[in-house]
């Protein structure tokens, strides 16, 4: 089973937030669950464009069932009958990716030079 390389040390809502959605694919399920009600075999083809993994996926949308922001509804039926949704909590999520993609668009429009540099040094 995954692991995260790094336990979550700082409590504020910040670092939770990004604890939460933090993951290559999250904020891609995410968005596509707030387009509707999606099977995996769906999100699997809205993904693979962006070349992730039916592995990744899997453990990606484990990990926002746990943290309640997804719904998984299993139908008892012959071919199970898979499910996902979005739950208020992760309905609440939108328009902070909506905050955060304008802030991206602003800092981009004013940082491209330094955006498209190979190599940046951070000075700590």
């Amino acid at each position: 089973m995954y692991e995260r390389k790094m336990p979550l040390k700082k409590r504020n809502g910040i670092d939770i937030t990004f604890y939460v959605i933090g993951g290559k694919w999250k904020r891609d399920i995410i968005s596509c669950l707030h387009k509707g009600i999606k099977r995996p075999s769906e999100l699997q083809k809205h993904l693979a464009e962006a070349s992730a993994s039916a592995r990744v996926l899997r453990q990606q949308l484990k990990e926002l069932e746990r943290f309640g922001v997804i719904y998984k509804k299993v139908y008892p039926v012959v071919p199970l009958k898979v499910e996902y949704f979005l739950t208020d909590i992760g309905i609440e999520l939108i328009p902070l990716f909506k905050d955060l993609d304008e802030w991206g668009s602003r800092y981009e429009s004013i940082n491209k030079q330094v955006l498209g540099e190979e190599k940046v040094t951070v000075l700590a």
